[in-house]
């Protein structure tokens, strides 16, 4: 589960915006949410208010927490705001939609829709970040300048991998999918990664995470047999249900020592694999290994 709000975001801080207090965009990345407190408020109603700000049009981040006080409703007017505020909006680069940990709506029943105009209203956009699959799609995924894609879910669908896999994304330098669990939406196999895992479809790919999933070992042994494994700096297989057998495939792949970092944060390596995989001295992080023989208990870190 996803426990606490974003504090920084691309290393600045991040903060609230109340409105009508001014804004700082050069110091502060504004979070725009719903609070249960704000009857009658919208999250269309908190746009509008952050663009009458004199330096609205210097904003380049933007985050938007809980969109609805209603939990059932989607992101569909997030969307449709932020399309028709894009010529006041004229600065924003990097753009977050659903800051919203567990105790205000499951990750799971994050309502999002169609991200795609989005992507067509902000040309100049460079990193966009998701949170939530429940009704989510890019329904033509296409930027001339993104170098950032995070996704981040408790179960990915597979028309959302479909959708990654077919995306003309030329400077994408970085991509994350947390794929979740079958109990909650994901559906896909490894085999239905070969695209990225390629390395044809995104070449400036360096940073790649393939996280949060309960087929992380199948897609270590995947990531370390790949063609992108050439090009990457930073792999990241963390909050996953990693085990020995993903473990001797990363032991054993010459490949992987010539990565900047390895991320294996929660896994469920024995204490002899992860000896193993200390002694490869490169840059790895192994914390929060959990303790059990019994496939019953592997659990990703986020899921429901």
């Amino acid at each position: 589960m996803v426990s606490a709000h974003l504090k920084t975001f691309l290393n600045k801080p991040v903060q609230d915006f109340l409105s009508p207090t001014a804004i700082d965009p050069e110091k502060y990345v504004y979070r725009l949410r719903i609070d249960y407190i704000d009857e009658g408020v919208t999250i269309s109603d908190l746009l509008e208010a952050l663009v009458r700000d004199p330096q609205a049009g210097n904003i380049k981040e933007l985050i938007i927490g809980r969109f609805d006080a209603e939990i059932s409703e989607s992101s569909f007017e997030v969307v449709d705001k932020l399309v028709s505020l894009k010529h006041e909006l004229k600065a924003l680069k990097a753009l977050f939609i659903g800051d919203i940990v567990f105790e205000e709506c499951e990750i799971s029943w994050i309502n999002q829709t169609d991200i795609t105009p989005i992507l067509k209203a902000y040309p100049e956009l460079e990193h966009l970040q998701i949170r939530g699959s429940d009704g989510l799609t890019f329904s033509d995924l296409q930027h001339d300048n993104l170098t950032t894609l995070i996704i981040e879910t408790g179960g990915m669908p597979s028309n959302v991998v479909e959708e990654v896999n077919a995306a003309r994304l030329p400077k994408l330098q970085k991509l994350e999918l947390w794929l979740g669990s079958d109990n909650y939406g994901f559906d896909s196999k490894v085999e239905d990664f070969e695209p990225i895992l390629s390395g044809k479809q995104f070449p400036m790919l360096t940073h790649l995470g393939l996280m949060d999933s309960v087929i992380q070992d199948d897609i270590a042994i995947a990531v370390t047999k790949a063609p992108i494994l050439n090009q990457l700096k930073v792999l990241d297989l963390s909050k996953g249900v990693l085990t020995d057998k993903g473990g001797e495939a990363l032991r054993d792949c010459a490949t992987i020592r010539n990565l900047q970092h390895l991320n294996l944060r929660h896994n469920f390596l024995s204490e002899e694999m992860m000896a193993q995989l200390k002694a490869l001295n490169m840059s790895i992080n192994l914390d929060d290994n959990k303790k059990t023989d019994n496939d019953k208990y592997r659990f990703v870190e986020v899921a429901e």
